[in-house]
């Protein structure tokens, strides 16, 4: 078996805007970083068009696009850039150990987890075609919001951020349709009222989504159906928001990293630190506020330097 265990200085796992951005760090320290790219190599940003507020990208740059040149930037300087996503871990003892595949076994001297958070969907084959398509389905009206402006939308949600997004839209958009399935909002009295407050919201309780409507490229309207009396409507609309959460990508560590009750990874404040020594978070994983690509890059940053100076420290 030991024939098989590879001993790594940095392991990133994780390859969006933290990763990479970790990766580009920790390469130009000499800590030979190996990334794993995951499920979704590049993250959540390559399910986004067009990233227009990104600084650097006075044209706006395509999310796919972005992404290789992180990767080509980090490989550059000299990252290990694998396929693969980690399975298992076992952070008990001094060394972490981490299973790639279920098959091969890794032990790390520091370990950044930048595995970021998944959008929630409501699964309806008419949404993931047009989320596929980039025809007009989105789960960030920060992102993508600016590309529907004078247009009408609908947005799905009742909690917090869903209030917040509608409210976002409100500004550049015509109109904003709210669809909220139960009686009541999840979102505190504060939000609801700043919606309902909103003239060019319109909120539709007990009401969702039958199907996303459109011509094959985009979205044209969506279908409703009201949970009450059963009745189904079409709403004219271009762009179909989707604000029920993010699930993040953290449930192979939660018997060693301390998670709040939604599953991010809570960090030292003001750091990329976990609560085990040489194991650091940056990007999605711990942050449910921001969520931006820029902002991931930022904590990619200092995961890559908080893991540098662990090391340092440990060698004194």
């Amino acid at each position: 078996m030991s024939d098989s265990i590879e001993k790594i200085k940095c392991l990133i796992i994780g390859s969006g805007p933290a990763g990479y951005t970790a990766a580009i760090y920790a390469a130009r320290a000499n800590m030979n970083p190996v990334l794993y790219q995951g499920t979704q190599p590049g993250g959540q940003l390559t399910t986004t068009n067009e990233v227009e507020n990104f600084p650097g990208y006075p044209e706006g740059v395509t999310g796919p696009e972005m992404m290789v040149q992180l990767q080509e930037q980090a490989k550059r300087f000299g990252t290990d850039i694998r396929d693969g996503w980690a399975t298992k871990v076992d952070f008990s003892g001094d060394v972490h150990k981490v299973w790639i595949n279920d098959t091969k076994e890794l032990h790390c001297e520091t370990v950044i987890i930048s595995t970021g958070a998944s959008a929630k969907y409501l699964g309806l084959p008419s949404e993931q075609h047009y989320l596929n398509m980039g025809g007009g389905v989105s789960a960030c009206a920060v992102c993508d919001g600016f590309f529907y402006r004078n247009q009408e939308v609908v947005i799905v949600g009742a909690g917090d951020s869903a209030c917040e997004e509608a409210h976002y839209l409100a500004k550049m958009c015509k109109k904003v349709t709210m669809l909220v399935r139960s009686e009541q909002f999840r979102a505190s009295k504060i939000m609801e009222a700043r919606v309902r407050k909103t003239e060019n919201i319109e909120i539709l309780m007990h009401t969702e989504t039958d199907e996303v409507l459109g011509d094959g490229q985009v979205v044209t309207g969506v279908r409703v159906i009201d949970r009450a009396t059963g009745e189904k409507k079409e709403i004219p609309a271009t762009g179909f928001f989707v604000a029920i959460g993010h699930k993040p990508n953290t449930d192979i560590f939660k018997e060693y990293i301390t998670l709040d009750e939604t599953g991010y990874i809570i960090n030292e404040p003001g750091t990329s630190k976990t609560n085990v020594p040489g194991v650091f978070v940056a990007g999605d994983a711990a942050d449910h506020v921001y969520r931006q690509a820029i902002t991931a890059a930022g904590t990619g940053c200092m995961a890559a330097l908080d893991a540098e100076r662990y090391l340092a420290a440990k060698e004194h």
